[in-house]
């Protein structure tokens, strides 16, 4: 399976200049990233914004640094170079990449996950799976164990060691009884990096990095 790109930091929107007449172009785009915010020029806020469009896709797992490269140049005019853009972003932090059947210990260190959206519980029809959107209405429908990181996993220091704190937390509810399936930290993180692009690219989480 092809490695994943996903958007990283939160969008805190365009900043203008006090100027007159009013200059209708932003100085720059502005993204949070970990306890700082980063300045993005027009071409690099565009070619990250379009790392979160097709919640589809990104469901797929289809969305890597080539599709990236080539839907930027499908609506570009030609003279950008979108595999320099995409490279000045991942060295900035604001991309990251990781194979979703690979190892995660590394990627997932850098990065903290938040809730964006609400949690609408699971239903009766399918007990086993959480819902999570916006206004009462249902974007992505996860398990037990990506729900829980994604409600509680951003009070801990990364996304991985969230995923240490899953085992253990099994582990110790096993150990006294409770009906409760032990489960490596490795397939957690297996588990939330298969639904972490679409959880980013629906608006119902994002990732941020850990400074």
């Amino acid at each position: 399976m092809p490695t994943v790109i996903v958007p990283v930091g939160l969008n805190l929107g365009p900043s203008y200049r006090y100027v007159t007449p009013p200059d209708p172009a932003p100085e720059y785009w502005e993204v949070r990233l970990g306890n700082d915010s980063e300045e993005l020029t027009d071409e690099e806020f565009q070619l990250w914004g379009r790392a979160f469009l097709d919640p589809e896709r990104h469901a797929r797992l289809e969305i890597n640094r080539e599709t990236l490269r080539r839907d930027a140049l499908g609506v570009g005019s030609g003279k950008s170079n979108p595999d320099a853009i995409i490279d000045r972003l991942l060295d900035r932090g604001l991309l990251i990449e990781f194979d979703p059947n690979g190892e995660l210990e590394k990627p997932f260190r850098r990065i903290r996950l938040y809730p964006l959206a609400e949690g609408m519980g699971n239903t009766p029809e399918e007990p086993d799976r959480r819902l999570i959107g916006h206004n009462g209405q249902a974007h992505v429908k996860v398990n037990y164990t990506v729900y829980g990181m994604w409600a509680y996993s951003s009070s801990i220091g990364s996304l991985w060691e969230a995923c240490v704190d899953f085992e253990t937390g099994a582990k110790e509810q096993h150990e006294t009884g409770e009906d409760v399936e032990v489960v490596a930290a490795a397939e957690v993180a297996g588990e939330v990096a298969k639904t972490l692009p679409m959880l980013i690219a629906s608006g119902c989480a994002f990732v941020d990095l850990v400074r």
